[in-house]
């Protein structure tokens, strides 16, 4: 199985992507593109089907389709062990890891606590006919780029009723997002490709937000944010601020990030790229001191509010990049570092910073195994050791998988 959803299958020495495909299946296939020496295949006939092929539940997935979730065809177990055979792959072809290596630090992955109807968050984008739906997949060879959605089975249902219930048709609108707050309250978040805003008027019991081009969030209609509700504390979060929209599954990663950061209360932490401060609401209590590092600004006005109650954390709108520099010109000393970067990862600038710092511990928070894997290899080279890989399931359905990795530097 391929790091992007896809399997992988072998014809006279070339690699094709086959998707909807499952390992051990045979199949007849269709070559439909090819890029460098990779091909790119579509699967007409299955001819034996694996044992963990079930019937997906969606009648917008399939070949051609939507490509939103793209693993509805595989049983939940089987997800969860490819995911882990995915993440391994990674860490042994890209982040060149021996194998002995990664089976001794690579625990199993953690499931989710919902299967279907978990996400608090669904993000459309307009069809050519104007419609709202989810992007097929890159290659396909439908004319239309988007499929027209009346239903998704990873949405919360109230996302659902409030699709059915939206009459929206505004041309400067490039990107929908449906959100749910943990106490039922509904918003709709607008991309917009143009900095003007419209004026708009809903009969619907939603709050409305615009995103301009250059990411600013402006307030339309009823609250500005979503509260969610994580660990016993309640979360505020401005329209375009990120949060894992599994809100349910947060719960089961925070402590695995607690578990991996294994502070006494003594340390002086980094939160890198903390967003709204979820995980320095967790860390602050058992540490002696804690810098969160946020560079979107309404992201960062909502960590200050969310973590008021502590007084021994420092909220900094800066780019981690620049923020770090500053503190390894200071010589400032910092003993543990939490990031939890963008799919990219951290790469070998905020790498080499982190070492200037004398980081004795690093826990990286991944969403890309790629990126994992990259960095990884980039941090062994800087006298960081692995130490221990925990994935969890924020994503079931679909190929993605989050991780919490533990780096020591070697003294």
């Amino acid at each position: 199985m391929a790091a992007g959803g896809a399997g992988i299958a072998r014809h006279r020495g070339q690699q094709i992507f086959v998707p909807y495909t499952l390992p051990g299946e045979t199949v007849t296939a269709k070559i439909t593109e090819q890029r460098g020496a990779v091909l790119f295949a579509r699967g007409q006939h299955l001819q034996a089907a694996s044992a963990d092929r079930v019937r997906p539940q969606c009648p917008h997935f399939g070949p051609g389709r939507c490509w939103g979730c793209q693993w509805q065809h595989i049983d939940y177990a089987a997800q969860l062990l490819l995911k882990q055979d995915v993440l391994a792959d990674q860490l042994l072809r890209v982040g060149r890891l021996p194998a002995a290596h990664i089976a001794a630090v690579l625990q199993p992955v953690i499931p989710a606590a919902q299967e279907w109807a978990y996400s608090h968050r669904l993000t459309l984008h307009r069809s050519p006919s104007g419609a709202w739906g989810l992007p097929k997949r890159a290659g396909s060879e439908s004319s239309a780029a988007i499929e027209a959605i009346g239903e998704c089975h990873i949405a919360h249902p109230d996302l659902l009723d409030l699709l059915a219930e939206l009459d929206l048709d505004y041309a400067r609108a490039r990107r929908l997002t449906l959100q749910r707050g943990s106490d039922g309250r509904m918003m709709l978040i607008l991309a917009l490709d143009a900095e003007d805003a419209p004026q708009l008027h809903s009969d619907l019991p939603v709050s409305v937000n615009l995103i301009l081009p250059s990411n600013e969030p402006i307030n339309l209609i009823g609250d500005a944010h979503s509260r969610f509700h994580i660990g016993g504390r309640d979360f505020r979060v401005t329209a375009g601020a990120y949060i894992r929209p599994n809100i349910a599954q947060i719960d089961r990663l925070i402590p695995q990030v607690l578990a991996a950061l294994r502070l006494s209360g003594n340390e002086r932490v980094l939160d890198l790229y903390a967003g709204v401060g979820v995980f320095s609401a967790f860390i602050a209590k058992r540490s002696q001191a804690l810098t969160l590092v946020e560079s979107y600004p309404p992201a960062a006005s909502d960590a200050a509010v969310n973590l008021m109650d502590f007084n021994n954390i420092e909220v900094v709108e800066a780019p981690v990049e620049a923020l770090l520099n500053e503190r390894a010109a200071s010589r400032a000393a910092c003993d543990v570092a939490l990031v939890d970067p963008p799919p990219r990862g951290i790469g070998k600038a905020v790498i080499q910073s982190l070492r200037r710092l004398a980081v004795k511990r690093l826990v990286y928070v991944s969403s890309s195994p790629a990126a994992l894997a990259r960095d990884s290899k980039a941090l062994l080279a800087s006298g960081f050791r692995l130490q221990s890989v925990q994935p969890i399931d924020l994503a079931p359905q679909t190929y993605y998988i989050d991780a919490v990795a533990r780096f020591e530097r070697a003294l």
